[in-house]
């Protein structure tokens, strides 16, 4: 066993930067490693703290763990930050010169940050000056101006405050290293254990390893717009990396998202090249505020490495596959690796985050609530020197523009975990191959078709609670790798799987009958300003089973992410009571449907004519918003409430709403959405 010693040594600030034997010592940070990123309050609270103790005989940092490269050459493995904000302090407090250096691997812009310090040129990394800029603030606000005070913090400063240096021995393999820390909740995130080892490909390779990092941390802020991090990337991407260059513009097609002219000739390795701009969480950039994403990093990082291993291996196998952040790690143990796999791979993952961002939907930053859909499908759009806004995606048609919001926010309310979003990943690997707009739109319809005909109403893709089994999805889809939403032509019998009696319907049945109701309003209704009891008007709510109750309902409907509940209308308490209706009659699709959680949170006993005055008192949107189909079936009850008001409809009090009209209900809308 190694001395503990020889790997563990506890270091004041001074052994650190200014103690070396005969050569300086050169701290590395690894590419793997995050930007420098301490803002205000981090400083000022460490600052603040060493200020506090200086009556202490020491004052203890925290921990530098490091694994020796070369010869007086150490890489940062873990405490890079804390690192780096010494550096920044000593810097801030007017020491010129610091006998041991600290740089950045393949990062030439903040290694030339650090290496100026306190000057700066124009090309700068912006956390580390502003880091700068906070220390300074710090240092005066809370050591003061004087010099005598300057010099005690100092001193202090760098003699007493000590941090537990960890060196990791030779034989120590780096790779387990990480796993066994990051299974204890410590060191790198396994997003970023991957990132390590796709950058040993590149080593030997600056230029290469600089890009590779660049383009990684652009991709890596899921809340921005690539182009806000890459200010000058265009809409126009090649079909290959080919060392990171974008081909000539008749080599590959032009999307009609953006402005190709922004870009002119530069190639990918120009620009990146130019610094990725820092945007700020709590402001604006080019008046565009920044977003919710749908889907966070590692799980981004799966569904892009799922997309390249079906692009460039013959023999993958899409079923082996997981798209879950748990398994990130042993996903990418699988692959081979290889210098040309990291570069199609960084590519892949560049082209992947601008088509999540400019052709998929984002939740604002705002609540859900009635009439404002939070749910955007815009693009960022720039021209030249003038400043970027947003553009609809199909900005020179509405419809369409209303309906791919419908159907990719249908899929996202069905699937909001962040793993296993493989409805993401079809529409991602879709738009790798085509990226027309109306053919996507096209292809979205389809895949929800497919998604309810050859996926919910067949048994043999389901288990016995009526859930997908593993692989279903892809075993549908992916024919021969190849993405395919043609239906199969097999008669689906819906009663054969969800009869009468069962309660095990799965969600995305719902959010599909909601979307084709609201698609049968958008076809037949929409800004035809008919009047009621027109023809046109009079037959669609004929075909719903219900009286007209205004087009507001669906004017304002969106799938709102609060649609978590699915809830009998005649409820589950009431079953036998007074030998009325059974258990199995209202277990059924025509007694079911999505209600948003707080108007869930304490009406699920209540009978129909209750939920009915309660929703229809000033909640009726939040229903609406909920479910167009329970907002047909509060209508329905409605009318058979007042039916029964005029003696047109003999039924005892309390049974607005029965067993019969849930058959009839059923029937109307499987009509509908079978057809």
């Amino acid at each position: 066993m190694k001395e503990i010693k020889n790997i563990l040594e506890e270091c004041s600030i001074d052994d650190i930067y200014f103690t070396n034997r005969g050569t300086s010592i050169i701290y590395k940070i690894p590419i793997y490693q995050r930007n420098y990123a301490w803002e205000r309050e981090e400083i000022y609270t460490l600052i603040k703290d060493v200020y506090d103790s200086l009556e202490k005989s020491v004052y203890y940092i925290g921990t530098l763990v490091t694994y020796k490269r070369e010869e007086n050459v150490f890489e940062v493995i873990d405490g890079q930050q804390r690192l780096t904000t010494i550096y920044i302090i000593l810097k801030a407090l007017g020491i010129e010169t610091i006998a041991n250096r600290l740089t950045y691997s393949a990062r030439k812009v903040s290694a030339m940050t650090i290496e100026k310090m306190p000057k700066f040129g124009e090309e700068k990394d912006q956390g580390i000056v502003d880091g700068f800029n906070y220390a300074k603030e710090a240092l005066n606000d809370i050591v003061g101006e004087k010099k005598a005070e300057i010099d005690t913090f100092k001193d202090f400063f760098l003699n007493k405050v000590h941090i537990i240096h960890y060196r990791v021995p030779k034989d120590v393999d780096l790779n387990h290293y990480f796993e066994v820390m990051n299974s204890r909740g410590e060191q790198l995130e396994k997003h970023e254990i991957v990132k390590a080892k796709l950058s040993e490909q590149l080593i030997g390779d600056d230029d290469a390893m600089e890009k590779f990092s660049r383009i990684w941390e652009a991709c890596s802020d899921m809340s921005f717009y690539i182009q806000q991090k890459l200010p000058e990337m265009t809409s126009v991407f090649g079909r290959t990396m080919e060392s990171f260059d974008i081909e000539s513009f008749d080599e590959f097609p032009i999307s009609n998202v953006g402005s190709a002219s922004s870009l002119g000739m530069k190639t990918i390795s120009e620009l990146l090249n130019l610094p990725i701009k820092k945007v700020d969480k709590d402001g604006e950039i080019d008046n565009n505020d920044h977003f919710q994403p749908i889907i966070d990093f590692p799980n981004f990082l799966l569904i892009v490495l799922k997309i390249t291993r079906l692009w460039n291996e013959d023999d993958f196998n899409p079923l082996s596959f997981t798209l879950d952040d748990k398994e990130l790690i042993r996903e990418f143990e699988k692959v081979n690796l290889t210098t040309e796999f990291v570069k199609d791979f960084a590519y892949n993952l560049l082209l992947a985050k601008y088509f999540l961002d400019n052709y998929i939907i984002h939740h604002s930053n705002v609540e859900d609530r009635a009439i404002e859909n939070p749910w955007k499908l815009q693009y960022y759009f720039k021209k030249g020197n003038k400043a970027a806004y947003l553009k609809d995606l199909y900005e020179d048609d509405k419809e369409k523009q209303d309906e791919v919001i419908q159907l990719l926010s249908m899929f996202e309310v069905a699937f909001t975990p962040k793993q296993r979003k493989n409805y993401l990943f079809y529409c991602l690997y879709h738009l790798f191959e085509d990226c027309e707009l109306d053919n996507y739109v096209d292809f979205l319809r389809k895949l929800a078709d497919k998604y309810f005909f050859d996926v919910y109403l067949d048994a043999n893709k389901l288990n016995d609670i009526n859930q997908p089994k593993p692989n279903s999805f892809d075993e549908t889809i992916l024919n021969g790798n190849e993405l395919n939403v043609e239906l199969e032509d097999i008669d689906r019998n819906f009663d054969n799987i969800y009869p009468v009696g069962s309660c095990n319907i799965p969600l995305y049945v719902f959010n599909y009958t909601d979307y084709k109701l609201w698609k049968k309003y958008a076809e037949e209704l929409r800004g035809n300003k008919t009047k009621k009891k027109s023809k046109e008007r009079t037959k669609f709510f004929v075909e719903l089973g219900c009286s007209d109750f205004e087009l507001d309902a669906f004017n304002n409907f969106y799938f709102s992410r609060t649609r978590k509940s699915l809830e009998h209308y005649y409820p589950q308490a009431k079953a036998g009571e007074g030998k009325r209706l059974s258990l199995e009659d209202i277990n059924c699709f025509g007694n079911f449907a999505m209600i948003g959680a707080e108007a869930n949170s304490s009406g699920s006993n209540w009978d129909p004519k209750t939920k009915l005055d309660h929703y229809s008192d000033g909640k009726s949107d939040q229903v609406s918003v909920a479910s167009l189909k329970f907002r047909i079936m509060m209508q329905i009850c409605q009318d058979n409430h007042k039916a029964m008001l005029n003696g047109e409809l003999k039924r005892d009090t309390g049974m607005e709403w029965n067993a019969e009209d849930m058959q009839i209900h059923q029937s109307k809308i499987l009509d509908i959405i079978i057809g």
